[in-house]
C-alpha cells in the first residue's frame, strides 16, 4: 500500500533505522517495482552512524536526550531527507533488548518519525513491552509502515 500511494502521488521515500537494522526497507524492497518510489536506506545502528550519515549531532545521541528519544529520531528524518532527495522519509530508534533498557527507556521503547519536504515531521512513542527482540523489531516495522502510508494518504 505505502509504495502503491507514492506512485499515485509521485513520491519518493527513503528510511533511516536503528534499532530495525534495515527490515523496513527490506520489507519494502521485497515488492517488484520498488525501485521506482524506494531512493535509499540508511542503516544507522551507531551513534557515529547517526551523525556521520544522517548529521545527528552527537552531543544529542551520547547525552541527554540519548539515541532512543523523540527528538533523535525527528533528526534521523531531517537527515535522511537531505542526504537522500527523497520527498519523505520514516526513521525509527528504539530498544530491541533483551538489555539495555533502564528504569527510563524500558526495553520495547521506539521512536518512528515520518515526514517529508511538504509534510510535517510526526514523531509516534510506541511501548511495545519486553515482548522479545524479534517481535519488537516486527512491530516496529508494522507500525512504520502504517505511519508511513497514512502519511502518503492524507496527501492532497
Amino acid at each position: 500500500r505505502v509504495l502503491e500511494a507514492c506512485r499515485n502521488k509521485q513520491l519518493s521515500l527513503t528510511t533511516a533505522e536503528s534499532c530495525t537494522g534495515g527490515l523496513i526497507s527490506a520489507a519494502l524492497t521485497e515488492i517488484a517495482g520498488s525501485s521506482d518510489v524506494f531512493e535509499r536506506a540508511f542503516v544507522t545502528y551507531s551513534n557515529r552512524a547517526k551523525f556521520e550519515m544522517l548529521g545527528v549531532p552527537l552531543e544529542n545521541t551520547d547525552g541527554p536526550p540519548g539515541a532512543v528519544s523523540k527528538l533523535v529520531a525527528g533528526k534521523m528524518v531531517t537527515g535522511a531527507l537531505k542526504n537522500s532527495g527523497a520527498d519523505i522519509a520514516v526513521a525509527v530508534t528504539g530498544i530491541a533488548g533483551p538489555g539495555g533498557g533502564s528504569n527510563d527507556k524500558l526495553v520495547g521503547l521506539v521512536y518512528i518519525a515520518t515526514g517529508g519536504s511538504n509534510f510535517p515531521i510526526k514523531v509516534a512513542e510506541c511501548r511495545f513491552g519486553n515482548i522479545g527482540r524479534t517481535d519488537i523489531r516486527n512491530q516496529t516495522v508494522i507500525k512504520a509502515l502504517q505511519l508511513l502510508n497514512h502519511l502518503v494518504e492524507t496527501k492532497t
